[in-house]
């Protein structure tokens, strides 16, 4: 019974020392740290575009809030407001904006940890923590540290890994449930937008009162050849805003998930997964 406790002892401490020498690789060689910095950058960088679409579309519905469509060429018969089509969608639009600003600022905050994280002195003080820990484990003259230095290697290892494991595991998750949702929304509010420009661009000026008769007939000529019922593309132009809407839920549901939900829970999963280990390690001795 005894030399059995005895077995099961040391193989706990060489499982704590191949840990703590592993935890010291991993740190000093970056093959952790290269990948979830790499995708901290594409995160930033599609946080930035949504944002920069969503200002966009932002931009070209405020630009639209004054324009008019004439039912009947020369601005005779009942003027429909663009505005109007679109004002379900424009406070919605406003707080995206704002969403997007607060995500791309916490995926830019993950980046600065990360490479904070990644510095020579976390590797150096995880280093000195492992050395600890294999001196208390092996050394009879600090095995009474041995507790203590257990979990500051555990801390340490917390400190050092917990971002980036949270970066690669919220990419996992991004890639394989959120990836094409994400895009296809994107190009959603694209086109919203480019809808929305198109008809800024070819509403009609307001007509002068100082125009001549000739400058009338002409406009009116004009105007029908280009459009003599607008009501078809205001009603395509009021799917695409429901379908917009849509879209930017959507948006806003991804950015919360990658930003808020995902680093809460790889963190909690770590930290756990850390207890777990460090509780089976240590065993009843």
């Amino acid at each position: 019974m005894t030399s059995n406790t005895g077995s099961k002892f040391a193989v706990r401490k060489s499982a704590w020392t191949v840990a703590a020498l592993l935890a010291v690789v991993l740190a000093f060689t970056g093959v952790v740290d290269r990948p979830s910095e790499a995708i901290a950058a594409d995160s930033l960088k599609r946080a930035l575009v949504t944002f920069a679409a969503a200002r966009a579309l932002n931009g070209a519905i405020s630009a639209a809030q004054g324009t008019e469509l004439a039912l009947e060429p020369a601005g005779v018969g009942v003027v429909l407001s663009v505005g109007q089509v679109l004002d379900p969608i424009n406070d919605l639009v406003e707080r995206f904006s704002s969403v997007m600003l607060v995500a791309a600022s916490s995926i830019g905050l993950q980046n600065i940890l990360l490479r904070i994280s990644s510095t020579v002195g976390f590797d150096i003080a995880l280093f000195v923590v492992a050395l600890w820990l294999v001196l208390a484990t092996w050394s009879p003259w600090l095995q009474a540290s041995m507790p203590w230095a257990r979990r500051a290697l555990l801390v340490a290892i917390f400190v050092r890994f917990a971002l980036p494991a949270l970066i690669v595991g919220g990419d996992l998750v991004f890639e394989g449930f959120l990836a094409t949702e994400q895009q296809a929304a994107l190009e959603a509010l694209r086109g919203v937008q480019a809808d929305i420009t198109e008809i800024n661009d070819e509403a009609p000026e307001p007509l002068s009162g100082s125009r001549t008769l000739m400058e009338r007939f002409s406009g009116l000529i004009d105007e029908t050849l280009a459009a003599v019922d607008p009501r078809e593309t205001l009603k395509q132009l009021s799917d695409r805003v429901a379908d917009a809407s849509e879209h930017i839920i959507s948006l806003i549901v991804i950015f919360v998930l990658q930003t808020v939900l995902l680093p809460i829970a790889f963190v909690w999963l770590f930290v756990e997964v850390l207890k777990g280990i460090g509780s089976r390690l240590a065993g009843r001795v």
